[in-house]
C-alpha cells in the first residue's frame, strides 16, 4: 500500500480560522486572513474543534493518491459519501503480467492456504487474458478478476470528513486493509496540520468508546 498526499488547501489552520471569524466580524475574510497572528488561528481553531462547531474545517481540503489496495477495501472507501473519488478503471485497463493482488495477513501466514490463494488469482489472470485473445472486451472480461485485484485512486475528502473517516476506520474493529490505509491517510495529514487533527482517531481516543458492546476493549495507540 502506498499512500501519499498529494494536494491540500494552503495554510488549513488559517483558511479554517478566517472562516469561523467571517461570521462575527465587521471586516472582509482576506483581511482577517492576513490579519491575525499565529496565536489567534491556534487559539481559534481549537476551539471550534473542542465545541464541535465543525463547519468552518470543510474548508481544508486534502487530495491523496493511493495504490497497492484491492477492490475489497475500494468498495468500502467509497461509501464515505461527501468525498470525491476517481479509480482506476477495470473498463478501460487492460492486464496483462502487471496486475497485482492483495493477500490477506490471515492467508499470508500460512502456507498451505497461501498456495491455494496464489493459484486461484493466477487461474483469474489467466482466464482474463485469454478473454481479451478471443476478442472479449475488457469490461466484459474484468467479470473473472477477484476482490483481491489491485487498484489505485485519487481521493479528495475536507477535513470534517476526514475526522469522521478517521472515526470510523482508525477504530480496531475496522477491517484490517480499510484500518491500514486510515492511519497511512492520519499519518499524512498530520505532517501538514497537526492542529486540525490532534485528536483524530476513533471515539476511544477523545472519550468513552462508541462501539458498546462491540468495543474491542483495547486502548487505541495515537499517531504522533
Amino acid at each position: 500500500m502506498n499512500v501519499r498526499l498529494l494536494e491540500h488547501t494552503p495554510e488549513p489552520e488559517r483558511t479554517v480560522a478566517t472562516a469561523a471569524r467571517i461570521c462575527y466580524a465587521p471586516v472582509g475574510a482576506d483581511e482577517l486572513f492576513q490579519v491575525m497572528s499565529s496565536e489567534e488561528v491556534e487559539k481559534l481553531v481549537s476551539l471550534i474543534i473542542k465545541s464541535g462547531h465543525l463547519s468552518a474545517i470543510e474548508h481544508a481540503v486534502f487530495t491523496f493518491a493511493i495504490d497497492g489496495i484491492s477492490r475489497v477495501c475500494s468498495h468500502q472507501l467509497v461509501r464515505h459519501r461527501l468525498a470525491s473519488f476517481n479509480q482506476q478503471s477495470q473498463r478501460y485497463v487492460k492486464y496483462s503480467q502487471d496486475l497485482n493482488f492483495i493477500t490477506p495477513p490471515s492467508i499470508e501466514n500460512n502456507l498451505l492456504v497461501k498456495e491455494k490463494y496464489d493459484k486461484l488469482n493466477a487461474t483469474a489472470l489467466k482466464i482474463y487474458q485469454e478473454l481479451l485473445e478471443e476478442g472479449i472486451e475488457a469490461e466484459d472480461a474484468r467479470y473473472v478478476l477477484p476482490n483481491s485485484s489491485e487498484t489505485k485512486m485519487v481521493v479528495t475528502m475536507n477535513a470534517r470528513e476526514l475526522l469522521h473517516f478517521f472515526s470510523l476506520r482508525c477504530c480496531n474493529r475496522a477491517q484490517w486493509e480499510i484500518r491500514n490505509l486510515a492511519l497511512a491517510m492520519l499519518k499524512e495529514v498530520k505532517e501538514v496540520t497537526n492542529l486540525l487533527f490532534k485528536d483524530a482517531g476513533p471515539s476511544c481516543n477523545r472519550g468513552p468508546c462508541l462501539e458498546g458492546k462491540f468495543s474491542c476493549g483495547k486502548p487505541w495507540k495515537k499517531i504522533k
